[in-house]
C-alpha cells in the first residue's frame, strides 16, 4: 500500500508541476501580446491628431474589441505606407465606419 500512495503522490505532483509550467507560459504569451500591442498603439497615436486620439480613446473605453480592430487596420496601413499624414477625427470616423458591417434592411409585408 505505501509504495502505490508513493506512486499517487509522485503523479500528482507531476501533475501540480506541468500545471504550473502551463500557467506561467501562458503568463509570459499574455505578456508578450500585451507589449505587441502598446508598440503598435504607440505607432498608431502618432498619426492621430488630437480628435482622432481623443476618439479613439472613447472607442477602447467603451468597446475594446473594435478598438483593437481599428489599431490593427491602421497599423496596417501606416506599415504599408498608405498613411503619411496625422489622421483627423473626420477620417478616423470614415474607417470607423468602413469596419462597420453592412446592416441589412428588413421589409415585413402584411397581407
Amino acid at each position: 500500500m505505501d509504495e502505490l500512495e508513493e506512486i499517487k503522490k509522485r503523479k500528482l505532483m507531476e501533475l501540480q508541476a506541468r500545471q504550473q509550467e502551463g500557467l506561467q507560459e501562458q503568463a509570459g504569451e499574455q505578456q508578450r501580446i500585451q507589449n505587441q500591442i502598446e508598440q503598435l498603439e504607440a505607432l498608431v497615436k502618432q498619426f492621430l491628431a488630437k480628435e482622432a486620439l481623443q476618439r479613439y480613446g472613447n472607442l477602447k473605453v467603451a468597446h475594446a474589441e473594435k478598438a483593437m480592430n481599428v489599431l490593427a487596420v491602421l497599423g496596417q496601413m501606416i506599415q504599408a505606407g498608405h498613411i503619411k499624414n496625422k489622421i483627423d477625427d473626420t477620417q478616423f470616423k470614415g474607417i470607423l465606419k468602413q469596419l462597420e458591417p453592412k446592416k441589412r434592411e428588413f421589409k415585413i409585408k402584411r397581407i
